[in-house]
């Protein structure tokens, strides 16, 4: 027995981690089905939307959120990707670090988002909003940004929803005040979304985008 398990036991610790891995899992499992449906499958049908009329979808975040929006952009651009048909379009804006550091020094970082979303969004595309607090100034003003430019926009958060709530056109509230069960049901419902829109992709005729049902 090592040294260091023989401490565990001793202080238990084992025995407090076992207590604490089957209290967090429980409340993740709850905070997962409390999540509406119903605005799950609204968003579904705006990614739909986007493939059917080859929009593309921007995505941006902070923190965590950055790294999901990032994750999100590889499963919607490459882990929907069919031989033959039209790809899904998805660019995360977090990722270019020169453009990101250009516009937080010269302007500040609350543009990072809206300077680049008023260069590459066009009507119609669609911009997400990944924040768990639905507050974070960079955020609003890309929603913002996006709304001149007559993008539909989507919100994942959680909390009440901040005032992200006010600037998007789909909102969805993970209900919980734990930011980790929020970012928690946030990458299970990307991951949601990648497999349903493979479907979408891989069942849509090689001359045409897929049908959303």
């Amino acid at each position: 027995m090592s040294a260091a398990r023989s401490l565990h036991e001793k202080t238990g610790m084992t025995a407090d981690f076992t207590e604490r891995a089957r209290a967090y899992l429980a409340d993740a499992r709850d905070t997962l089905d409390r999540i509406p449906v119903q605005v799950v499958e609204k968003i579904f049908h705006v990614l739909c939307d986007a493939y059917r009329e080859d929009r593309q979808v921007i995505l941006m975040g902070n923190g965590g959120s950055a790294a999901l929006a990032s994750h999100f952009a590889v499963d919607l651009g490459k882990g929907t990707a069919a031989a033959g048909r039209r790809r899904l379009r998805a660019v995360s804006i977090v990722d270019n670090t020169p453009v990101m550091t250009a516009y937080a020094n010269d302007l500040s970082y609350a543009d990072v988002f809206s300077e680049q979303i008023r260069a590459l969004a066009k009507r119609g595309d669609v911009v997400f909003g990944i924040s768990g607090s639905g507050s974070s100034p960079n955020i609003l003003k890309g929603l913002a940004a996006a709304r001149e430019v007559g993008a539909t926009t989507v919100v994942l958060t959680g909390y009440q929803g901040g005032k992200a709530i006010d600037m998007a056109d789909v909102t969805l509230v993970v209900p919980s005040d734990d930011m980790q069960h929020i970012e928690d049901c946030h990458l299970a419902l990307t991951h949601l979304y990648m497999q349903a829109m493979r479907e979408v992709v891989r069942e849509s005729p090689i001359t045409e985008p897929g049908r959303c049902q």
